[in-house]
């Protein structure tokens, strides 16, 4: 499923012309930004593939029940989001190359640890066995990997590139991200033939295959050439465009600390009640998110034991990322005059209300529908999130805008995986009855409260969304 946190503000596309220009300009993109493309799409597949797969790993290779396996994952998927903003600064002071090289070095070093946690022969006995204590240390260091990655990565772009061609290199990084958890889809023979753990050792040679290759390609005399060539095709500015404007100096005598505190808070975006709001508000729908690592993987390999489907529930998991890849572009072309706070309601509407039609207990019509009308309303509401918070930001906090709408993700990150595998315990156990009817409706339930609460604010809202 596309990340929330790294979907890129759409521009005014044309869908067929949306569709093809990522693959004509990943063909004809300089050798930096084929390099970084090229390292993004491979880290898209391993990041999908050790989040995907870890609660079954927890479960079957680490001795966890689906509640704690969940809390592991949960810690992965919001420690990214926390480590890019303890380590993401260390970027600027190491340069992007070099900032990405020792992030997928970092990357590496974790995840030897972590596919060693289930497969050294390590006591799986205890709260804090050797196998979980492994496990977890793997997972930290996986973390202080990707505080630097990403923000090496999109830094990469932003020195390359110019004002022309920067929105087409952020969104391949977001496109190509997608098509690498697509590829996923095709991994159940693999993992029925050497088991998940086997498959962690190849996400691992993976790794080690990426870091080569990226180093290989993103040499310094590369990315030195580059990196001048688009400062003369900026025409060579003194300073970087986000200098160009800086607020204005304060005057007079400095103020006190406590008069400092107070126009912090005055100023911070969270002041802005309808600002505030708006991002918490879809915190309900973004569970279905979390839900499609924390949940659907074993709630299709049990729900649907003993099919084609349950066998390789791959597809039913990673069908979401190949679908946005497709749906994003030409939704955007469609809908980009459409006023944001109606796609917002729209959108959110449409991917919460399918969650109902898996209450109906295990049925792959029903599945497939979900997945591709859910799919149809992430594609519709997810890409203006992030527009909305850019646009409504004052001038010149644009940044802080955009840093305090992540932390709602960061939250139901959180909060999603607390819960998860108790309902997957009580409701899809490994030995018992199944009840997946029950347990989807509860999460439907969950995931309309945004629709409701965005239709019941659209009066109080709208002063917002007309400015």
């Amino acid at each position: 499923m596309g990340d929330p946190e790294n979907t890129p503000i759409e521009a005014k596309p044309h869908p067929l012309r949306e569709i093809v220009r990522p693959f004509v300009d990943a063909a004809r993109a300089p050798r930096v930004l084929w390099g970084n493309n090229l390292q993004y799409l491979l880290e898209g597949f391993l990041y999908w593939g050790f989040l995907n797969y870890l609660v079954i790993y927890g479960v079957e290779n680490i001795g966890l029940n689906e509640l704690h396996a969940g809390w592991v994952v949960t810690l992965l998927a919001m420690g990214i989001t926390f480590s890019q903003f303890l380590l993401g600064g260390l970027v600027d002071r190491w340069g992007a190359r070099r900032g990405l090289l020792i992030a997928l070095t970092v990357l590496l070093l974790g995840r030897i640890i972590l596919s060693s946690a289930g497969s050294l022969g390590l006591s799986t006995a205890g709260t804090f066995s050797p196998a979980l204590l492994t496990l977890l240390t793997g997972v930290v260091i996986v973390l202080l990997g990707y505080g630097l990655y990403e923000p090496a990565a999109y830094t990469l772009v932003r020195q390359v590139t110019t004002p022309k061609t920067a929105a087409m290199g952020y969104a391949m990084l977001y496109a190509l991200m997608n098509l690498g958890g697509a590829l996923l889809m095709f991994l159940g023979p693999a993992r029925r033939a050497i088991g998940i753990n086997g498959l962690y050792w190849v996400f691992t040679a993976l790794t080690l295959f990426t870091l080569l290759i990226t180093a290989a390609i993103l040499t310094r005399k590369t990315m030195s050439d580059a990196i001048a060539s688009a400062k003369l095709a900026r025409g060579d500015a003194p300073v970087e465009p986000d200098d160009v404007e800086k607020p204005d100096q304060p005057t007079g005598p400095p103020l006190s600390l406590p008069k400092k505190v107070l126009r912090y808070l005055r100023e911070h975006p969270m002041a802005d009640l309808r600002f505030s709001f708006f991002i918490f508000v879809l915190m309900p729908v973004q569970t279905l998110f979390a839900h499609n690592y924390l949940t659907m993987p074993l709630y299709v390999k049990r729900g649907y034991e003993g099919t084609w489907l349950g066998d390789n529930f791959e597809v039913a998991v990673n069908i979401n990322p190949f679908l946005i890849f497709l749906l994003v572009p030409i939704v955007a072309a469609l809908t980009y005059k459409t006023n944001i706070y109606r796609l917002m309601v729209v959108g959110t509407a449409i991917m919460a209300a399918p969650t109902f039609l898996l209450a109906f207990g295990p049925s792959v019509p029903m599945l497939g529908a979900y997945l591709l009308i859910m799919s149809f309303g992430e594609a519709i509401w997810q890409p203006r999130f992030l527009q909305y918070a850019a646009e409504i930001a004052p001038e010149g906090k644009t940044g802080a805008y955009l840093g305090v709408a992540r932390l709602p993700w960061f939250m139901t990150k959180m909060i999603t995986g607390l819960y998860a595998g108790w309902f997957l315990m009580r409701y899809c156990p490994d030995d018992g009855v199944l009840d997946t009817g029950t347990m989807w409706f509860w999460h439907g339930v969950v995931a309309i409260i945004t629709p409701i609460l965005l239709i019941l604010a659209t009066r109080w809202m709208k002063k917002s969304f007309s400015t």
